[in-house]
């Protein structure tokens, strides 16, 4: 294998936080700033601009469906690029077709601008993932990849409230703007990565790895969830009263906070007792969780339910992919990146659409409850899914 192929570091009882992988966590963090700031203010703003509640469901559609058919072919461009240079591409699309957005207002370029910012996010995203499970040692890589989803979500964490508070307080150029430094500073850090290589291109296809059933079913429980988020992402600003604004960027903060530390948990967890155990009680809190947003007007309920479902998607993210990785081959963890993040997306993109065609007949409420019942029919499937396949834990030994 050349010398610039991917290798896992030797096995130790450590994460093995060396210099590379420091500097691939920060470049993460910052690389998923732009992602952060601009989530819920482009929906926001589609619907500000056009008057329509739909257009920011479309929004945010746009976006996700950009992603969805980018990841597809993100393996590919990996192997014939290497991980540093599609990485840095994926960064730059992110942040700086927000520009455009200073001179055309209108509902197409709106979709334009969310469209290349989704082509962004498949290649960071895949990229990303599957650099970060080939880096850490197996017999920790469900907490390794605890660590690196903490480093992307905490942009979300603070940029995701901020950037709607900025919009709201200032102004929505303000936002566009700091979204193209961001990624401008992405791109500094990004140059400091090393030149590596994920290796030949792939052999396994997308459709053949979703024939796995041990692979499928985490992808289809852990796409409910993102469902979910899709909705709180996009309509948690819509669907509160007036006279308590203030509970989005609270409800949203409050929900990032709860995703990451969940996802760290879920891997140090995952490590010890098998990841696969822990997708039924994620998905049981997500669905408790957002049957508690169905009060829209009960500041308690809805940050409670925030709390809840952001508990409950971390310790899904996390027990999902690691369940995944263990599950496959390490000549198909690009192919793997590429099912778990069209699951993310694909719920995300079909939650924020469905959501915006589903309240125009039954209202934010009754909307609310259905999907929290969604989300509860799906912890029997994660349920019977706990038993079947082996964890790193289990099968390989620690020195």
């Amino acid at each position: 294998m050349d010398a610039k192929h991917v290798n896992a570091d030797p096995p130790s009882d450590g994460l093995l936080l060396t210099r590379r992988i420091w500097w691939f966590l920060l470049f993460s963090l910052v690389g998923n700033a732009s992602l952060s700031l601009l989530f819920s203010v482009l929906p926001l703003f589609a619907s500000e601009t056009t008057g329509s509640a739909l257009a920011a469901g479309l929004t945010t559609g746009a976006m996700m469906l950009a992603t969805v058919v980018v990841e597809l072919g993100t393996p590919r461009l990996m192997s014939r690029l290497g991980y540093r240079r599609v990485m840095l591409a994926g960064v730059a699309s992110l942040g700086f077709p927000s520009l455009l957005l200073l001179v055309y207002s209108n509902m197409a370029t709106i979709l334009a601008v969310s469209a290349a910012r989704g082509a962004g996010l498949a290649i960071t995203v895949v990229a990303g993932t599957a650099l970060a499970a080939n880096l850490f040692p197996v017999h920790r890589r469900a907490e390794g990849l605890g660590v690196y989803g903490v480093a992307v979500s905490i942009p979300a964490i603070i940029l995701l409230p901020l950037g709607l508070w900025l919009a709201e307080a200032f102004s929505f150029e303000l936002v566009f703007t700091i979204s193209a430094v961001l990624a401008l500073g992405g791109l500094a850090i990004g140059r400091t990565l090393p030149d590596l290589h994920p290796g030949p291109r792939p052999t396994h296809s997308i459709m053949s790895e979703l024939a796995d059933p041990g692979i499928a079913r985490p992808t289809v429980i852990f796409a409910l969830a993102t469902f979910g988020a899709g909705i709180l992402l996009t309509y948690l600003a819509l669907a509160v009263t007036d006279e308590n604004r203030y509970l989005a960027p609270l409800g949203l903060l409050v929900q990032a906070i709860c995703t990451t530390v969940a996802r760290w948990v879920a891997g140090r967890l995952g490590d010890r007792i098998g990841s696969q155990r822990l997708l039924a009680p994620s998905m049981l809190l997500a669905a408790v969780g957002m049957a508690c947003i169905v009060a829209t007007d009960s500041a308690t309920a809805v940050v409670v339910g925030m709390a809840l479902f952001g508990v409950g998607l971390g310790g899904a993210q996390n027990a999902s992919l690691a369940v995944m990785f263990e599950r496959a081959e390490k000549d198909r963890f690009a192919q793997v990146s590429v099912i778990w993040n069209l699951a993310y997306d694909a719920g995300l993109g079909l939650g924020a659409v469905g959501f915006g065609l589903m309240i125009g007949q039954t209202g934010y409420s009754w909307a609310f409850a259905i999907v929290a019942a969604i989300l509860l029919a799906s912890v029997v499937p994660a349920w019977l899914d706990r038993g079947r396949g082996a964890n790193a834990a289990q099968v390989t030994h620690v020195e």
